[in-house]
């Protein structure tokens, strides 16, 4: 049976690859392993992955706690998907962080407030997305796993500062330094902070006039909640996954815990997430959704789109 991997387990596996550091390793082999497809066509890569990680989580339960600390950190992902909150000193981003999940962290007028990953669950409608706050990006003191958790995260929110007179300055000098770490923002969405300050209105028109072509910006302010909620659907709809939900004939869909899926996921991709037995017996599916009339009959290459309800047929 083909393996049929999908642009997700290709990005995680080329992460592997690139990888200078056991933790980095680490964690792009548990993303391989949470996105691949779960099928009988890659029970032996499964398998393989299960392998490297159990190695490499045993070489760092022996490495002394010193040198683990120095080397890397680790975040688990849950939930939707992980998204870090990245900037320069005094952006916002624990602010934003407290605003937005139930992490309390430590917000505060000086730099470098934040020293070790902070992560907090964000709600969206029914489902939760990590984010996670890092300590700022600045020239010659930012930790190197700092550059190595916004690799491995789905997705980068790069906080800037729109009360900052040098806001373009900080942008620029921001972004050379993610270039340099190869951090790509290719999966990336800026955020600009306190919109409540004074000339904040006139920065956010500068900055969309140097990054607007580059990348997607949304102002916010966390102190009053401007625009939070279009934040929370931004940060979801960025992260490439769909939400599917699952029924039994002649019976409601529960619409509380949906299966979130890569953006492009097939019938029988789905299939395979729901129960291994239902790729291999597959027949048809009827799914009610925005692209179907209801309860159209489909087959197994059939795309998923985000709120489908999925019959599914053996």
């Amino acid at each position: 049976m083909p393996a049929n991997l999908t642009p997700e387990y290709r990005e995680a596996e080329q992460r592997f690859r690139e990888a200078q550091t056991p933790e980095d390793k680490l964690t792009a082999l548990e993303d391989m392993l949470r996105v691949i497809p779960k099928h009988k066509g890659t029970e032996k890569m499964q398998a393989d992955i299960k392998r490297r990680i159990a190695r490499l989580r045993a070489e760092a339960a022996r490495r002394p706690s010193a040198a683990r600390q120095r080397t890397g950190r680790h975040v688990r992902r849950e939930g939707a998907g992980q998204a870090v909150l990245a900037g320069p000193p005094n952006s916002g981003k624990s602010a934003l962080l407290a605003a937005l999940t139930n992490a309390q962290p430590e917000v505060a007028g000086y730099p470098f407030t934040t020293r070790e990953p902070q992560p907090g669950m964000m709600p969206f409608e029914n489902v939760q997305v990590q984010l996670v706050d890092l300590p700022p990006l600045a020239r010659g003191l930012t930790p190197p796993w700092v550059l190595g958790l916004i690799r491995a995260a789905d997705l980068t929110l790069l906080v800037l500062d729109l009360g900052d007179d040098d806001i373009l300055a900080q942008a620029e000098e921001t972004l050379e330094l993610l270039r340099d770490g190869r951090a790509d923002l290719s999966r990336g969405l800026v955020v600009a902070t306190k919109a409540d300050r004074p000339g904040a209105a006139e920065r956010l028109i500068l900055l969309e006039d140097l990054l607007g072509d580059q990348l997607p910006i949304i102002s916010v302010s966390a102190e009053r909640g401007d625009r939070l909620e279009d934040l929370r659907r931004r940060v979801f709809e960025s992260l490439g996954v769909i939400r599917v939900y699952t029924k039994a004939p002649g019976k409601k869909p529960d619409l509380t815990a949906p299966f979130v899926l890569p953006r492009g996921t097939t019938l029988v991709g789905a299939a395979a997430v729901v129960h291994k037995d239902f790729a291999r017996d597959l027949k048809f599916a009827r799914v009610w959704g925005a692209t179907t009339f209801e309860g159209q009959m489909v087959q197994r290459d059939h795309v998923l789109q985000d709120g489908d309800v999925v019959e599914f047929r053996v």
